[in-house]
């Protein structure tokens, strides 16, 4: 079966764009960047493939479709911007075998301008082709949420911007094929910085309740009750919870020798959260202290170490940072987590426990860093010796949080 669409990138940002393809009846083709995190169940695989979905047996079948989204990943950059390392070769991977006619989207999370200013020339170098002329160019920030059921692509608005009005349209009719909505902004730039803009609120307001829960610790306020009461305000407030630190796909971007002026407030927001697994350690390391045991020895259990609740993505999780720190202080550190069966730090694997409640009685303290639907925390906080809650997950008064 010939196919109508490829998803050069199945990652994050690309696997799901495919299974809604997929779902919605569109021939799919899959093309891998290099090793990408994300995972299908066997049932979902056996869906996609019952629909249509096949993954590339070689780069000229790209030349075959009618629309092309890269996906490819956009880790950290040297810079502190996103790396198009794998966007790049992506690009001259598809360049090569690009068609007149074609729509090429981009989806990878990037710097505004990059759709234009790094993206086209790559395209038009290596086809021979024109943009806006030969073939469609056009932006749409990823919106994703994994392991969220009450939005699915199908539900979820999409903003594009073309290079040309033309653009935009061959964009907005492909992914109205996908979505209830599309949203067309004026260009690529638009488009991208919406991308920008939207990660950044995340970041800046995760910034603002960490803070928060320093200040209200200090304070002695409990934080979670003022959240708790804070969220029944009906207008100009959104809820955003404290955590041990930020972790996911999406690289807040303050800009910082890219613009005329860099964003100072996104600036502060990343040093804030960079500093969340250090103030959990000091946190860990004082409440042992007030029981009588130094970190030195301690025996330290890590409950959920992905970045998200009920995902195996571990990408930026701040378990790494957390769980080196406690080493460095000579801290005997395991872990539990029912997505991830091995787990490495510096290079040595950490130990897992296999009986939580057993584990959890025997450790000198037991730190919650993410909450798996899987954990029952009111039988956890009666069997930990010492329970410090980061996600203000558990019962009131049956933990430390943070």
């Amino acid at each position: 079966m010939p196919a109508d669409l490829a998803v050069i990138g199945l990652g994050p940002y690309g696997l799901p764009l495919a299974q809604a393809a997929v779902a919605a009846g569109i021939p799919t083709l899959g093309y891998r960047t290099g090793p990408e995190a994300g995972s299908l169940t066997p049932a979902e695989l056996r869906r996609m493939l019952a629909g249509g979905f096949r993954t590339a047996a070689g780069p000229a079948e790209l030349g075959r479709v009618r629309t092309a989204v890269i996906c490819a990943p956009t880790p950290p950059g040297a810079d502190g911007g996103p790396d198009l390392a794998q966007v790049e070769a992506a690009a001259r991977t598809l360049a090569a075998h690009l068609r007149p006619h074609t729509t090429v989207i981009l989806e990878s999370p990037v710097r505004p301008g990059t759709t234009e200013d790094f993206l086209r020339p790559v395209l038009e170098h290596g086809s021979g082709l024109r943009a806006g002329r030969d073939f469609h160019l056009a932006y749409s920030p990823s919106r994703v949420d994994p392991g969220n059921r009450d939005f699915t692509p199908a539900n979820i608005p999409k903003v594009i911007g073309g290079l040309t009005p033309a653009c935009t349209e061959s964009a907005a009719a492909f992914y109205g094929r996908l979505t209830d909505k599309v949203v067309r902004a004026r260009g690529p730039r638009e488009a991208e910085t919406v991308q920008l803009l939207e990660t950044n609120f995340r970041h800046v307001n995760i910034a603002l309740v960490n803070e928060m829960s320093v200040l209200c610790h200090d304070l002695g306020v409990d934080l979670w009750d003022v959240i708790r009461c804070a969220e029944t305000k009906p207008f100009g407030f959104q809820t955003f919870r404290p955590g041990p630190g930020v972790g996911g796909h999406s690289v807040p971007q303050d800009l910082t020798g890219r613009a005329p002026h860099a964003l100072r407030m996104v600036e502060l927001a990343q040093r804030v959260n960079s500093q969340m697994p250090r103030y959990v350690v000091q946190r860990a390391a004082a409440l042992l202290n007030e029981h009588g045991k130094s970190a030195r020895g301690a025996r330290v259990l890590l409950l959920g170490v992905t970045y998200k609740a009920d995902l195996a993505d571990l990408q930026a999780a701040p378990a790494e940072e957390i769980a080196t720190r406690l080493v460095s202080m000579g801290a005997a550190v395991s872990y539990h987590d029912p997505h991830v069966p091995s787990w490495s730090v510096l290079d040595r694997p950490v130990p897992r426990v296999d009986s939580l409640y057993e584990a959890a009685a025997d450790a000198d303290l037991t730190i919650l860093l993410q909450q798996h639907r899987t954990y029952d925390l009111q039988g956890l906080s009666v069997k930990a010796q010492l329970l410090l809650d980061t996600r203000g997950a558990t019962p009131t008064g049956a933990a430390h949080r943070l």
